[in-house]
């Protein structure tokens, strides 16, 4: 099917201008599809002209523009031809849709816990089409009425104000101009919360099966939500620009939150049912604080194509963890991003895939494969470094005169640099030219000499890979670690070297710390001193710091200039002493499933395990039953040990540390440690699921059962995802994560050859969205050897291969040769 480009939409966008949508769904007419009819009044600026209507329908029955029929077998590939357009027209489409079980249009669940089923539209960013027909672009924005007909028991929520009609009828009343993707509707027998704050009215959702889940954290969702929808009142200078506001948890859902104006959509992860600990509370007040920034940044400007729809996610991300910090009760936002997100941008910005934070857009597809962590995680650390560029008042002011002279329409990154740009009082073309239209990640290295306990000399080199040869500007701050104290210094740099005058004279540090506060975004190197006392430094850094340097010495192990043992080494030791709860799950998780399972020398992992579960049974030993850091330590043990015989003590019961809940997460993440490592079967996982049904307990028993070191389990597994044709999305990508382990790999060696062979068929039968995901989990990442390199290379050698295998492919291909050079660069060095 072609994707619309940006010439394209130039073209429509200059001939039509649009006045409203009514849409009519019938969701009534069974399992599978749903009746559709749209009728919409549009003007073109010049008569006899024509353009085209999006709609990818099951069965299109009939179409018809200023009361004339036209012949429905006139569609292809998506687009339906409109000729001879009037001044004034109206067209009117009906016809029968598909439900999606993969997030692309009207996505269908029932709930296995009730039998009761719930819809909810997911129409981002080119899936307006297969729900009604429509004008699919951006700059197209117009009022929407929409009128459902669905069970009498089910209620309705979207972007306006719902209204029930008559039995089982609702219309939701005439939202503002939209731009399609950002319309929502949701359907189902979903239980409500609401409240009001300022005059708003506030509603929480979810499915009727997790009531009790949300109603034990209502309050506390509410109170962000009126915290944050106050502070970008503040920030922005604009209220909050929509009538109400609803957020629904929804089923299935395939990315994190949907932010439509006055219905945002959230996944159901951020429901806990099990003990959740404040670092989790913490993640979904950010989530919850990035949806919300949104209905500024996409519903009040909208851009005028997609190829900046970066600006928002990126100003969204910023914001969300700003503003989360400085308003909520959670202080930590900051030092999770430095400890765990920010890595996530280095990785892929490193990758043949890497772009500029900025989008080139020339069509859709392009923009939905480059909207990722480089667009929301460097993104947002690029604008962290705008704001040290130019002041924080500056940034404020900026953003206040970009919404002011864009409320309720569109517009482009030109109009945002250009409001920046006149708030900063300089012309930001060229600092914007370096950060965000080109792409890679810099090298920031001290080199400080030292004479008679004062630093005689201090420059900091700059370098650029080969294929990205940018040097960019750099407003960040030095830090100087005495052993009675620290200063930090203000410093710019720019260029290949940069002399450091503000360091001569000083007494000579026992540690420099580059990027002080992760101001910038750069990969930071130390120098050999700094290097030696970093063991013993690092508990007394900032948890901001510790968290910055944590993240440089992940980026050192995948460069190979760090040992994976070296960092092993120091995460024991962390785990003895540190506080900070987002630091210890953030970095634990890092050292098991980058570090201890990819870059470590596979003959040095058991040891290596054993150590951190040795240190993490001390760290459990000597903490209260009431500390919050419990979960995260007892879920650190529980990835790390390799003793069944603890593990299914654990599950019985035995031996947990005082106070720890064997709740249904504790418990089915023992349960898949077990299944890695033989000490559970399938009558097992069938028994666990059948003592506590559920959404949870199906992902997870899909999880084990791939995870079993059986070769029936592991061809059922392969057989299902290549082949399964009924899966959602959620227990695909379950046996997915679970099919590969690093204890497995003379059992899977055989299937590292038939991912290759294999993926071209089964990626053609799946969506771009979930097959992005499916590709992460199911890349034999563990492999790490040339006959995958090898296997991997033929596979790219062919043609016609899907846009999101090949590229997808091609970016996992890269870090596992990373992986191989970095194992090689250190057993050389023993």
């Amino acid at each position: 099917m072609p994707s619309l480009t940006r010439e394209e939409a130039g073209e429509r966008g200059s001939l039509l201008l649009v006045h409203s949508y009514g849409v009519d769904l019938d969701l009534t007419t069974g399992s599978d599809t749903f009746r559709s009819t749209t009728k919409i009044r549009f003007d073109a600026c010049e008569a006899g002209t024509e353009t085209f209507l999006d709609i990818e329908p099951k069965e299109l029955r009939s179409i018809t523009l200023n009361g004339r029929q036209l012949d429905v077998s006139a569609l292809r590939d998506g687009r339906f031809p409109l000729t001879g357009l009037a001044a004034e027209n109206e067209v009117v489409v009906v016809a029968d849709m598909s439900y999606s079980h993969e997030c692309e249009g009207l996505h269908r669940y029932t709930d296995p816990a009730d039998g009761e089923t719930y819809v909810y539209s997911f129409v981002y960013v080119d899936n307006a089409r297969r729900v009604f027909a429509c004008f699919d672009q951006p700059d197209l924005k117009a009022p929407y009425v929409f009128e459902l007909l669905v069970p009498e028991t089910w209620q309705v929520l979207g972007n306006s104000e719902a209204v029930r009609t008559g039995p089982g009828r609702w219309k939701l009343t005439e939202s503002p101009a939209l731009a399609t993707y950002l319309t929502a509707l949701v359907a189902g027998p979903y239980a409500s919360f609401r409240t009001e704050h300022h005059g708003i009215p506030l509603g929480l959702h979810c499915r009727a099966s997790l009531a009790d889940s949300l109603k034990t954290d209502v309050d506390e969702v509410f109170e962000i939500t009126a915290q944050c929808l106050d502070a970008y009142t503040e920030l922005f200078g604009v209220g909050h620009p929509f009538a109400k506001l609803d957020q629904v948890f929804v089923p299935e859902f395939s990315v994190l939150s949907l932010d439509h104006p006055g219905c945002v959509l959230l996944r159901e992860q951020y429901l806990f049912s099990s003990a959740a600990t404040d670092s989790e509370r913490e993640t979904r007040a950010v989530v919850l604080a990035h949806g919300l920034s949104l209905l500024w940044l996409a519903g009040l400007v909208t851009n005028t194509w997609w190829n900046d729809l970066w600006l928002g996610q990126s100003l969204a991300d910023y914001m969300a963890h700003r503003v989360t910090s400085e308003v909520t009760r959670f202080p930590g936002p900051p030092t999770t991003f430095a400890a765990r997100r920010k890595a996530q941008a280095y990785l892929p910005d490193q990758r043949p895939s890497t772009h500029p934070v900025s989008i080139e857009g020339p069509d859709v597809r392009t923009v939905q494969l480059e909207l990722d962590r480089i667009s929301y995680f460097k993104g947002h650390s690029v604008l962290r470094q705008l704001a040290a560029h130019v002041g924080d008042q500056a940034l404020r002011t900026g953003l206040r005169t970009y919404f002011d002279r864009h409320t309720y329409s569109t517009a482009t990154f030109a109009d945002f640099l250009a409001a920046m740009s006149e708030a900063a009082g300089t012309d930001l073309t060229d600092w914007a030219d370096k950060w965000l239209h080109s792409a890679n990640v810099n090298t920031l290295t001290p080199e400080i000499t030292v004479a008679d306990g004062r630093v005689t000399s201090a420059a900091v080199l700059q370098g650029t890979p080969d294929s990205h040869p940018v040097l960019r500007p750099h407003t960040m701050d030095v830090g100087l670690y005495h052993p009675d104290g620290s200063t930090t210094v203000r410093v710019h740099v720019d260029g290949e070297r940069t002399e450091l005058p503000q360091l001569v004279g000083r007494p000579a540090p026992s540690f420099l710390l580059l990027n002080d506060g992760d101001l910038t975004y750069a990969k930071i190197r130390f120098d050999a001193g700094s290097l030696a006392a970093l063991p013993d430094m690092l508990p007394r850094l900032s948890s901001l710091n510790r968290a910055m340097v944590w993240c440089a010495l992940l980026l050192g192990v995948q460069d190979g200039t760090y040992p994976a043992a070296a960092h092993l080494a120091l995460v024991s030791r962390m785990v003895q002493e540190e506080s900070e709860l987002s630091i210890l799950a953030e970095v634990l998780e890092q050292a098991r499933n980058d570090v201890a399972d990819r870059f470590l020398a596979p003959e040095e992992r058991p040891a290596a395990m054993a150590r951190v579960a040795e240190a993490l049974r001390g760290r459990l030993a000597r903490t209260d039953a009431d500390d919050e850091r419990m979960i995260t330590l007892f879920r650190g043990l529980v990835d790390f040990t390799a003793d069944t015989m603890e593990l299914s003590g654990w599950l019985a019961g035995d031996g947990l540390p005082p106070g720890l809940v064997l709740d249904t997460d504790v418990s089915w993440r023992i349960r898949y440690r077990l299944a890695v490592l033989g000490g559970m079967d399938t009558a097992d996982i069938a028994a666990a699921v059948h003592a506590g049904p559920g959404a949870v307990a199906e992902q997870y028993a899909a999880k084990c059962r791939a995870a079993l070191p059986e070769a029936s389990a592991k061809n059922e597994a392969w057989t299902t995802i290549m082949h399964g044709s009924d899966l959602s999305n959620y227990e695909l990508w379950s046996l997915a994560e679970g099919f590969w382990q690093p204890e497995q790999t003379a059992l899977t060696e055989p299937y590292v050859e038939r991912f290759f062979t294999d993926m071209p068929a089964a990626a053609g039968r799946r969506g771009d969205l979930v097959l992005d995901l499916l590709l992460r989990f199911l890349y034999p990442r563990y492999a790490a050897g040339p006959g995958t390199l090898a296997a991997a290379k033929r596979m790219l050698a062919l043609d016609g291969l899907p846009v999101t295998l090949r590229r997808r492919v091609a970016d996992h291909t890269h870090d596992l040769r990373r992986v191989v050079a970095a194992r090689a660069a250190w057993a050389g060095e023993e």
